[in-house]
């Protein structure tokens, strides 16, 4: 593998920056791109011109012990960008990440789920705003 030098690095994150601004990015967008280069960078000795499978599957596995899926997913997604829009190399689509499933409350409950919610409620604190929510509603009609 090609050793990129520090300078050389600094020139590719400058042009980086550049990119994420023409291309209409919003400002935490910019943020969150230009923190992963430098993260990535900083853990592969700013040498992150050709990445192999291996070394992503090391890099964020690393980072998940350490961060949350959507720092691990940034990290990938500015990491893309920087490939495509720096490097203009073709992204070889990395199937790294799978975050975890989670369960959303629906937004509208019935009148027998929120009696359950009520009384799953164990924080005394949270009962009485649940309560006063369901007692101002009234059915339509």
């Amino acid at each position: 593998m090609k050793t990129l030098s520090q300078s050389d690095f600094n020139k590719n994150y400058q042009t980086h920056l550049k990119h994420l601004r023409l291309k209409g990015l919003r400002p935490k967008t910019i943020e969150a791109y230009s923190r992963a280069i430098r993260r990535i960078g900083d853990y592969f000795d700013n040498q992150i011109h050709d990445l192999s499978e291996q070394q992503l599957l090391d890099y964020f596995s690393n980072l998940l012990n350490t961060h949350s899926w959507s720092a691990v997913k940034l990290d990938l997604y500015g990491l893309k960008f920087f490939y495509t829009h720096v490097l203009h190399k073709r992204w070889e689509q990395v199937n790294l990440i799978k975050p975890p499933k989670t369960q959303r409350l629906p937004d509208i409950v019935t009148i027998n789920e929120a009696h359950q919610l009520f009384q799953v409620t164990r924080k005394l604190s949270y009962r009485p705003l649940l309560l006063c929510s369901l007692q101002s509603w009234s059915p339509p009609g």
